[in-house]
């Protein structure tokens, strides 16, 4: 367990997450999974390292990073659940994940956001340095079909 303050805790004991939660929030309340199933939603959860967020037990957000930890890793489904949002739990979850030991000395460290530019610049992301050598193949609406 990694604890940030005597009532905020992060743990990425897989074994505490509240999975059907998470699955709930990503499809139905998220920007960026809507519709995805239950069953991919426990894949990704098993093959990714993450962090649950608890206050008093309870789990109230989420993050997951996919990595080879060695040199890359991409931070993915973060989020805090919408009654506990602006008491600075993300923050608090996002520099957890960024000190965590098998984290350390990447190459690179991404994170793909549409509306938290600012939250995660306060943590030294930046936009791509050479965004014409990444390319992508993305299917937005997958969960939906």
């Amino acid at each position: 367990m990694i604890t940030n303050d005597s009532s905020f805790q992060v743990s990425t004991d897989q074994s505490r997450l509240d999975v059907p939660m998470i699955y709930r929030f990503l499809s139905e309340q998220s920007t960026w999974a809507v519709g995805i199933s239950r069953p991919v939603v426990e894949r990704a959860i098993e093959n990714s390292l993450c962090f649950g967020g608890y206050l008093d037990g309870r789990q109230i957000a989420f993050a997951r990073v996919i990595t080879d930890y060695a040199t890359f890793a991409n931070m993915v489904d973060v989020f805090v659940v919408p009654e506990y949002r602006g008491h600075g739990y993300g923050k608090q979850m996002i520099g957890v994940v960024l000190r965590h030991p098998s984290l350390q000395k990447l190459r690179r460290f991404t994170v793909n956001t549409n509306n938290a530019h600012s939250l995660f610049e306060r943590f030294e992301f930046t936009p791509l340095q050479q965004p014409e050598a990444w390319m992508e193949r993305y299917f937005p609406n997958i969960y939906l079909s």
